[in-house]
């Protein structure tokens, strides 16, 4: 089992700036790829990014391509999204994943986390 706790969200302005954080704890060492994906009310769950297990490839989704950064540290089984020129249509609930490798389909995602808000006012 992989537990998977998020942070960092919160209410910006548009034009704005956030960094969530992903901290992963319990069977890390099998070496996983993670993703971020975000749900906004009455929207279906969108992908946002995904990193694979060594952060040698990285995969966007369209909307926020240029615009976010995914990163991870094995390490500190530490996962980031370095979010700038948010918009309002960013707001959702992130929530960080993890599975086998990365990918950009929630279904093949073990792992799931609880979610953090972000909320971003024009």
């Amino acid at each position: 089992q992989v537990q998977l706790v998020e942070s960092g969200g919160g209410s910006v302005q548009a034009g704005g700036s956030l960094r969530l954080s992903c901290a992963a704890s319990g069977r890390t060492g099998r070496g996983f790829g993670m993703g971020w994906f975000r749900q906004a009310p009455g929207k279906e769950r969108e992908f946002v990014a995904a990193i694979t297990s060594t952060g040698s490839v990285t995969w966007y989704g369209d909307s926020v391509k240029g615009r976010f950064t995914i990163s991870r540290d094995n390490a500190k089984n530490m996962l980031w999204l370095q979010m700038d020129s948010l918009k309002p249509d960013d707001t959702a609930l992130y929530y960080c994943a993890a599975g086998p490798r990365g990918s950009v389909r929630e279904t093949r995602y073990d792992f799931w986390g609880q979610g953090t808000q972000v909320t971003v006012s024009s």
